[in-house]
């Protein structure tokens, strides 16, 4: 996977922009304004995640790859490593997760603006 595929990916999602609110090279998405992923655009190596508390242990146990969320809250956020012992797939899995986690999270409000997007 490489950045654009990443993008692509992020992107395709109902209700998803991206930005540089933290720096020029982070680029953050989010859904409905909540983050769901960030990645180092000039580094593209990994990738932050929202992940159930639970799931992030048992991932972190079972893959070289996903570590406790860099500069995130460990309990809530892995940062998965692209080169290392998981897949593509996995990740865009794990990516997909994350999104839902959130989607999840929203207000009903929000819920009922994303349905109708």
């Amino acid at each position: 996977m490489n950045i654009e595929e990443y993008r692509d990916f992020c992107m395709a999602k109902k209700g998803v922009t991206e930005g540089f609110p933290f720096d020029e090279k982070t680029l953050v998405s989010k859904v409905m304004g909540k983050m769901f992923a960030l990645a180092d655009v000039d580094q593209f190596g990994s990738v932050n995640l929202k992940c159930d508390p639970d799931l992030a242990i048992d991932l972190r146990e079972r893959y070289h790859a996903v570590k406790p969320g860099y500069h995130m809250s460990k309990l809530h956020w892995n940062t998965v490593l692209i080169d290392a012992d998981a897949t593509d797939e996995q990740i865009y899995g794990w990516i997909t997760d994350s999104y839902n986690l959130v989607v999840k999270s929203l207000t009903k409000k929000l819920q009922a603006e994303l349905a109708e997007l």
